[in-house]
């Protein structure tokens, strides 16, 4: 059986770990401090802080952005589960906002529709690597604190004032804080944890009279620091991979009857060093960096229960793509008022892509997505 999720972990990734144990150095330390190295140098950002869990860092991103206490945080419906309950223990009050049907993503008329109802600041989950149009979401004028989990890696083009195409800005950039969590699902994994970013310094100066009197306890230890450094060094490399693989399923899928999400979001073209492949034609193109391929979901036209039992009699796992997101946490409550959101909890499953699915394995799957009921 092909399973649906597998962590990318190579003997690069279990040398670091093992090197951490020798050393015994086990606790935060020496390789946390490089980690916020790689972690700058990645996504351009002035500062950041390793902590031990994803709420800790959302915790410490609200306060420093001075958000005040009770306020009114707005969520998307397919936002992972632990937005809701990280913000609900914090005491702040919930808007869940249903998201556009063709991304699975909240928009600008979207968010402005939760301004209207009392939202004051928007805790942005780019899911399934995709993103928005940031440059209209931003100009709405409220906080955005961003979730890269999935995104990270994404660009968006910019141009200057001529028209021409200068360095793309990086998910991650515009958010007042943003929250790279590193558990086992993420496209960055460190076993669990979170990094919490500073885009500019103005926000990593009030960040860090926080982040200097965390205690260690907060603080994610060296042993999945070793892991989470090794993925960031690999993570162009990993993703390659994921994309060529993503390019073979969406050819596959381009005739059948199940949707894909849109991925162009912020369409446009920019500078990106070495990536640029051969394709089975022997031709060269340069794949596209606009979105991170995290994960391969396709939105259903069957019922989900058919589509799955088509796929292990192929000996394919597949999965609901949210399985674990708020509005599989509240469906109940938010049935009415996410409408597109419940549909595509119900009908979008997510294929296994990742870079240890060998070329028998790759080819399998497909043929079964070509197929499918």
């Amino acid at each position: 059986m092909i399973q649906t999720y597998s962590t990318t972990i190579r003997r690069k990734e279990m040398d670091a770990v093992l090197t951490c144990m020798v050393d015994e150095r086990i606790g935060p330390g020496e390789l946390n401090a490089r980690l916020i190295q790689q972690v700058k140098l990645f996504f351009d950002c002035d500062g950041a802080v390793a902590l031990r869990s994803p709420e800790t860092a959302l915790k410490y991103a609200i306060m420093a952005s001075g958000f005040e206490e009770g306020g009114t945080v707005m969520i998307s419906a397919l936002a992972p589960s632990w937005h809701y309950t990280a913000l609900e223990n914090l005491g702040y009050k919930i808007l869940v906002l249903d998201v556009d049907e063709s991304s699975g993503l909240v928009n600008a008329e979207i968010v402005q529709r939760g301004i209207n109802h009392g939202g004051r600041l928007l805790l942005l989950h780019e899911s399934m690597g995709i993103l928005p149009k940031m440059d209209e979401i931003m100009a709405l004028g409220i906080p955005v604190i961003e979730d890269v989990s999935k995104s990270a890696g994404a660009l968006v083009p910019q141009e200057n004032e001529n028209g021409q195409a200068i360095k793309p800005l990086k998910a991650g950039s515009f958010g007042v804080y943003s929250i790279l969590a590193l558990e086992e699902r993420d496209v960055i994994t460190s076993g669990g944890g979170a990094v919490l970013m500073a885009p500019n310094r103005r926000e990593w100066i009030v960040l860090k009279k926080f982040t200097d009197l965390l205690s260690k306890t907060e603080l994610l230890p060296d042993i999945n620091c070793a892991l989470a450094w090794v993925q960031l060094k690999e993570f162009q490399k990993n993703e390659e991979s994921r994309k060529q693989i993503f390019s073979l399923y969406q050819r596959a899928c381009m005739s059948g009857r199940h949707k894909m999400f849109s991925r162009s979001n912020n369409p446009g073209s920019f500078p990106v060093e070495n990536t640029e492949k051969k394709d089975g034609e022997g031709e060269t193109k340069a794949l596209d960096y606009s979105s991170t391929m995290s994960a391969f979901p396709l939105v259903l036209s069957t019922s989900f229960k058919d589509v799955k039992q088509y796929t292990q009699k192929k000996e394919i796992e597949i999965s609901q793509a949210y399985e674990d997101s708020v509005i599989a946490l509240k469906e109940e409550d938010l049935s009415q008022t996410c409408i597109r959101a419940k549909s595509l909890f119900l009908r979008t499953a997510v294929f296994p892509l990742y870079p240890r699915l060998t070329h028998s394995q790759v080819a399998k799957i497909v043929k079964v997505l070509g197929t499918l009921p």
